[in-house]
């Protein structure tokens, strides 16, 4: 009996990766996780990075256990990873040091620094991005303020999925996707914002051809394909993002209705037919990311459940060990909508002393200061419910529909007491799931590549036959909505 057809997704995370093995079983995607590996920040001396050659020892032996558990029936592999950080290669396509973390303190003030150049409206005009100082635009900004001798030298700039293409296929290129994270995209244009890099200083040599998700680059190169026997398996520049993975793996029957991406960082948004930007997606400060099939998302990047982890393993270097769902629970018990933060307020985006900052945020805008871990972590996810809920009305006053669903995908949508605290919070029924959603869109893009699947509507229509969703509905909203205008006041201040 022949083999069901087989693909391989690579998933890069801010915490970890994965190998995961996908297989198209009748009328089901069956997911299996081959390898799991660790990620995260280096620290060396006062800079940040990421240790991308750790993560391709990582992921070779990921390929090699999949391809034993996957024997002839392996058609393809794909990479999906974070947005807007980036390696730069020199002429003899050799990487130039490892690639910094966004989280680095090089782009602090940047915003600033580049705004005396270029103001932020023009930026936003040419980019329709979100001003970040995490964005490769002031991350390369960064470089050239300083006179890097890492840029003078580079040759190629590749986002960190495509430089994992590179070594797997041996073929340069950018991915649509993972490109419109880097505020260097102009999305009018469809190509690199070229007027803004030559203001900005910023070599515009380095950057190359960009090509639509779903692209086959070849064949697994030799040296990869060695240590698994045979190179036959394709290379496919997946929906890179790993955003737009998820959202390809959204379960939605229509149109209407709204996609949150929730992990580290929450991406709350809409798809659209074309890129909207104009003076009031400037004001609500919304990023416009490619997606899947030629359509857009109009989204807002919130720091997410990033607060909820450092929170923990700052406990934990404390000595304070909770779980995930220890943290849940005492947060469940502990006094409601008293406390907010603003969760989009960039004293959050650092590392470390994560409690410190949440009681000093609460102390100078004279709130009750959470103290024990329930009272902090229940202050953060009612926080992200309620910045989620201001998101939801600008999308649905620029929509002109009133979206009313919430997907929620990815691990986030394991968390129940911060999936029902949206519902209440946004007054909209949500629907929690896949949580492996960024798995699934990257093996649902080899699918429709290879022909196994016909489009992206007939594979949410197999995504709803194979995942399991959860169903919450908003209670007592008008408490919650009385809540939100004092949130909303508190953010003002």
């Amino acid at each position: 009996m022949k083999a069901s057809p087989a693909f391989l997704a690579f998933d890069l995370g801010a915490e970890s990766g994965r190998a995961v093995l996908g297989r198209l079983n009748r009328d089901r995607i069956e997911l299996q996780e081959i390898h799991r590996f660790p990620n995260g920040p280096l620290q060396v001396g006062d800079s940040l990075y990421w240790d991308v050659s750790r993560l391709w020892k990582e992921m070779k032996y990921g390929l090699v256990l999949t391809a034993s558990e996957g024997g002839g029936s392996l058609v393809s592999l794909g990479v999906d990873a974070w947005g807007v950080d980036f390696g730069l290669l020199d002429i003899d396509d050799h990487l130039i040091g490892n690639p910094f973390h966004y989280r680095d303190r090089r782009t602090e003030g940047m915003v600033e620094a580049v705004s005396k150049q270029v103001s932020r409206g023009e930026i936003y005009k040419q980019t329709g991005n979100q001003i970040m100082a995490i964005n490769s635009l002031y991350q390369l900004a960064s470089m050239v303020q300083v006179k890097s001798p890492q840029l003078a030298a580079a040759h190629t700039f590749l986002n960190i999925p495509d430089l994992f293409n590179f070594w797997f296929s041996g073929v340069k290129a950018t991915e649509y996707t993972i490109a419109t994270t880097t505020q260097c995209y102009n999305p009018l244009e469809g190509d690199w914002a070229w007027d803004l890099l030559k203001k900005l200083g910023i070599p515009t040599s380095i950057f190359g051809v960009i090509i639509p998700p779903g692209t086959v680059l070849g064949k697994l190169k030799t040296s990869p394909a060695e240590d698994v026997g045979g190179g036959d398996m394709n290379v496919v520049a997946v929906a890179s993002h790993d955003t737009q993975a998820a959202i390809a793996a959204v379960p939605a029957e229509t149109d209407h209705y709204i996609y949150l991406s929730s992990g580290t960082w929450s991406l709350m948004g809409i798809e659209v037919d074309r890129p909207i930007v104009n003076d009031l997606s400037q004001a609500y400060d919304l990023t416009n990311e490619g997606g899947y099939g030629g359509r857009f998302c109009l989204q807002k990047n919130i720091m997410g459940l990033w607060l909820f982890q450092e929170c923990r393993r700052e406990w934990a270097r404390n000595g304070q060990e909770y779980s995930y769902d220890d943290l849940t629970k005492l947060a469940a018990s502990a006094p409601s909508l008293s406390t907010f933060i603003d969760p989009t307020h960039a004293r959050f985006l650092p590392s470390g002393d994560m409690t410190i900052r949440i009681q000093a945020f609460c102390r100078v805008t004279k709130q009750p200061i959470p103290q024990a871990p329930g009272e902090v972590i229940r202050c953060i996810l009612e926080s992200l419910a309620m910045e989620y809920h201001s998101v939801v009305e600008q999308l649905s006053g620029l929509s002109g529909s009133p979206l009313p669903v919430i997907h929620i995908i990815g691990g986030g949508a394991q968390n129940t007491l911060l999936n029902q605290f949206t519902a209440n919070a946004t007054g909209r029924r949500v629907i929690a799931g896949p949580i492996e959603a960024t798995a699934i869109g990257n093996i649902l893009v080899q699918s429709i590549t290879a022909g196994y699947v016909g489009s992206l509507a007939e594979g949410r229509s197999l995504i709803r036959r194979s995942v399991t969703t959860h169903q919450f509905d908003p209670v007592d909203t008008a408490r919650w909505d009385e809540a939100y205008r004092s949130y909303i006041a508190i953010k003002n201040r």
